[in-house]
């Protein structure tokens, strides 16, 4: 089975972008070659690093917006996340009014259920409010 046989976003003639409510059915994975034995030989365990710069949503209280930049960390057992779907799953989160820490912990929890990883880390890296910035971490640890 290739690596990305069953992907419907990448790839896709048109993407439907959704920012109304965010909606872990956006997201997509797929085999991790660390998993995969022809693709691993020596058995390396991998981890990932991804920063997604540009993501947004609104304060529950003055719906005013707050941008952040989103880091994810994580050991892939036997599945990966696919980049088009974080992205649209992250866009999803835009006209959506939730706390801070609240975002990062659906974040986590969300791909803690795609993925089942060995561990992963969610850090919301907000702008400053009222000058002050924060930056929750949500963590999942097997």
């Amino acid at each position: 089975m290739a690596l990305h046989e069953n992907l419907k976003s990448l790839g896709a003639g048109a993407t439907a972008y959704r920012y109304d409510r965010p909606d872990a059915g956006l997201l997509e994975s797929f085999p991790s070659p660390f998993a995969q034995p022809d693709m691993n030989p020596a058995k390396a365990v991998g981890t990932l690093h991804i920063e997604c710069p540009e993501f947004t949503c609104l304060c529950p209280m003055t719906g005013q917006p707050d941008f952040a930049k989103i880091v994810i960390d994580y050991q892939p057992d036997r599945l990966c996340v696919e980049s088009k779907s974080l992205k649209l799953y992250l866009g999803s989160f835009r006209m959506h009014g939730e706390f801070h820490e609240a975002s990062v912990n659906r974040i986590c929890n969300d791909l803690v259920a795609l993925l089942e990883p060995v561990w992963l880390t969610v850090r919301g890296e907000f702008t400053p409010r009222g000058g002050i910035p924060f930056w929750p971490t949500a963590e999942y640890r097997r």
